[in-house]
């Protein structure tokens, strides 16, 4: 598919964000490793979400899905062998949890993907599985899916390098209650952190017994359960970053309905990053209102959110001066490498970008309509339509269909919004 976007000079209105991908994808786990039936309201309905449910059922969860829920019958101690190959289609923090969840478990299984999700790493998490009992065997000698994975955590120590995803670190804090014994993990160079404080917060909810110190170290209890519940699932902040960057870009007024200021989610720091640039935002009983207006560059460190960094490259071809995105090298191992694709992307319609190893610089640009790659990323397609939105003339991106991940219902939520924006089904 690809999407048809024009210069839009201003957005109105008012939308509601979709649940968290991340959230959602936590709590199907959970409740399926607890005994009994838990209850999911308005979770996130989406590629990413669909490869844990999957995944989840393949080793004896029953989930039934409703229009705006999903009941899940945890396997709790009883879990099946997969017949079949688990396919994490394109959702590596699917994958890198469910790594975890079979190491703890002690299911042999073989874990695919798509294409990107074959790049992806997981080496880090492997090595520190298998000091923990498991034993990985990939396919290729990349580190990166498919992948066997066999034997169980027994407990003791691991070492995590963890530069590369909080999600290494995450699997093993959901994985390693199931142990027979005490786990200590040593985290070295941890990042992403609002993401493990999610799934200490998850834990937390749980009664699961821990101790740390801040992010490098965590001991867990070994023999526990996770017990069944029922929780609302919070709006995405990833998600809501690409509205909102395009209200601030365009001469707009747009209340983002849906979000929770006080939720864990490191994506809400968009507010900040864009208050930081002197963007109109304000915190309303109701909702976030962007009003959008001139924009200042400055240097924003967004290693705890590199999901924002495809939203804000586009942010700073628009702000006055010089913008540097930077501390976020670990956003070349997404989807996509997407420092390098937003670049490369941006420079077709005239942006004065430039690569750091860690980041991008940005320089006031004037932006013109082409024919763009969306990369088969989500995040990388919303990007370069909202660039389309700030640009001259017509823009025409490949991939559209990524938006499905994260956001499905992205196109008619910015289109509600007054945006110039068309889906067009490729014809066969």
């Amino acid at each position: 598919m690809e999407l048809k976007v024009q210069h839009t000079s201003a957005l109105s209105g008012e939308i509601i964000i979709p649940s968290s991908k991340s959230h959602t994808i936590r709590a199907v786990i959970i409740a399926s490793l607890a005994q009994g039936r838990s209850k999911l309201l308005n979770p996130l309905f989406s590629e990413d979400t669909k490869s844990a449910i999957q995944a989840c059922e393949s080793l004896g969860a029953k989930i039934e899905q409703k229009p705006d829920s999903l009941i899940i019958e945890g396997f709790g101690s009883s879990p099946a062998k997969p017949s079949t190959v688990i396919d994490m289609l394109n959702s590596g923090t699917s994958t890198n949890l469910i790594m975890g969840i079979l190491g703890g478990l002690g299911i042999e299984a073989e874990i695919t993907g798509d294409e990107s999700l074959q790049t992806r790493p997981v080496k880090p998490l492997a090595v520190a599985l298998e000091m923990l009992g498991c034993k990985i065997d990939f396919t290729e000698e990349n580190g990166c899916p498919p992948l066997k994975i066999s034997g169980r955590i027994k407990g003791g120590k691991t070492t995590l390098e963890a530069s590369k995803s909080s999600q290494y670190v995450s699997s093993l804090l959901i994985a390693c209650p199931l142990a027979e014994q005490d786990t200590e993990i040593f985290v070295e160079n941890p990042t992403e952190l609002p993401y493990i404080e999610m799934t200490v917060k998850w834990l937390d909810e749980q009664n699961i017994k821990y101790e740390r110190n801040g992010y490098n170290y965590f001991k867990i209890s070994g023999n526990q359960k996770y017990k069944s519940f029922e929780k609302s699932i919070p709006g995405d902040w990833s998600s809501a970053a690409f509205p909102i960057c395009a209200a601030a870009i365009t001469k707009s007024d747009v209340l983002i309905k849906g979000v929770d200021i006080n939720d864990v989610q490191g994506d809400k720091s968009i507010i900040e990053y864009l208050k930081n640039m002197e963007s109109d935002i304000r915190i309303e009983e109701n909702g976030i209102r962007i009003k959008g207006g001139k924009l200042q560059g400055k240097e924003l460190d967004i290693n705890a959110t590199p999901d924002a960094l495809p939203a804000l490259s586009v942010v700073g071809c628009l702000a006055e001066g010089e913008t540097r995105l930077v501390n976020v090298a670990q956003a070349r191992v997404k989807e996509t490498d997407r420092i390098k694709v937003m670049a490369d992307e941006l420079k077709k319609m005239g942006a004065l970008i430039e690569e750091l190893p860690d980041g991008l610089i940005i320089k006031k640009s004037s932006l013109e309509g082409t024919k763009l790659c969306g990369h088969h990323d989500h995040r990388v397609v919303m990007a370069l339509s909202i660039a389309a939105m700030a640009s001259d003339n017509e823009s025409i991106i490949d991939t559209a269909e990524a938006v499905s991940v994260t956001y499905p219902n992205y196109v008619n939520t910015m289109r509600k919004l007054g945006a110039n924006i068309t889906l067009i089904e490729e014809v066969k």
